[in-house]
């Protein structure tokens, strides 16, 4: 199970048991700017043939709420992969305002026809969905480490 215990950073946890939780390890703490305020996870991780692909959302300086990704080994899920330099998808001049604004931020994401379909709310006012080319991004990070 991935968690953000310290509010700040991602963790991961193990369980034999779905109902109780006791040790959390550190899986991802800020590295970039746009992550240096908090970050956590996007959903649940998602298996692909290259690893687990995890979505990310993370705050910056300016209070801007984005989404990334990284890539994690599939029997090392401790074992980061690779991770985005720039995020993934960023509130764009129509979803900056809203009741909460400039943010983007998402529950899960599928894989469907090789893409990856992220929804995402809007400034906490309205939801829309991303197509993300799953190649494309799975490239991206292998290349990112």
């Amino acid at each position: 199970m991935l968690c953000r215990i310290d509010g700040v950073n991602n963790y991961i946890a193990f369980s034999d048991s779905i109902t109780m939780w006791r040790e959390a390890r550190l899986l991802q703490k800020p590295k970039y700017p746009w992550e240096f305020i908090q970050m956590g996870n996007s959903g649940s991780p998602i298996e692909t043939r290259d690893g687990w692909l995890v979505i990310t959302h993370a705050v910056g300086p300016m209070r801007e709420y984005v989404l990334g990704a990284a890539l994690y080994d599939l029997d090392e899920p401790e074992k980061e992969i690779g991770r985005l330099k720039q995020p993934l998808l960023i509130p764009n001049k129509e979803e900056r305002e809203g009741y909460v604004p400039n943010v983007v931020y998402s529950c899960g994401s599928i894989i469907h026809n090789g893409d990856l379909i992220i929804p995402y709310a809007m400034s906490d006012y309205s939801s829309t969905y991303a197509i993300v080319d799953l190649e494309e991004l799975l490239r991206t990070l292998k290349e990112s480490s």
